[in-house]
């Protein structure tokens, strides 16, 4: 892995900064990248995964062409953010942390989106969805089945 080059004299110290570094560059943290990590540091691989889970900073899995973030900051929870990250797990037959198989959807729980104005809210890739409605998420989520981005 050519990005642990730069830290060629590095040691355990620098395990946080090499991981937010691979994920940067990959988007996600690959089972092949860990055991490249454990190797070059002379760690094993159980030790770097267990730190890795620990921070929810780090996905183990790309992101889904749909990246949907659902918003459970105290508003949105109030407003039904809970049934709303329900639908989308029965919809998408995933669960936060995961991506879809075809690789369309992920989805993941954020603390909070800035739009509590506008509970519950998603976000998917950037685009933020307001006041919804369980019929208006099923919505959503068939509309962006239907299309693929460029």
């Amino acid at each position: 892995m050519q990005l642990l080059e730069k830290y060629s004299h590095t040691s355990r110290d620098s395990l946080i900064p090499i991981l937010q570094d691979v994920h940067d560059e990959l988007g996600y943290l690959s089972e092949e990248s860990l055991l490249a990590i454990g190797k070059h540091l002379n760690v094993p691989t159980s030790k770097i995964y267990g730190l890795a889970t620990f921070y929810n900073q780090f996905r183990f899995q790309p992101k889904g062409k749909h990246h949907i973030q659902v918003c459970h900051g105290s508003s949105c929870h109030l407003m039904g953010a809970v049934t709303l990250l329900e639908t989308i797990e029965k919809i998408l037959k995933i669960k936060p942390g995961q991506t879809s198989r075809d690789g369309k959807f992920s989805l993941e729980v954020v603390s909070c989106v800035g739009a509590c104005a506008q509970s519950p809210v998603i976000s998917v890739n950037g685009k933020a969805y307001g006041k919804l409605t369980i019929e208006r998420m099923e919505h959503i989520v068939e509309e962006l089945s239907s299309t693929e981005l460029a």
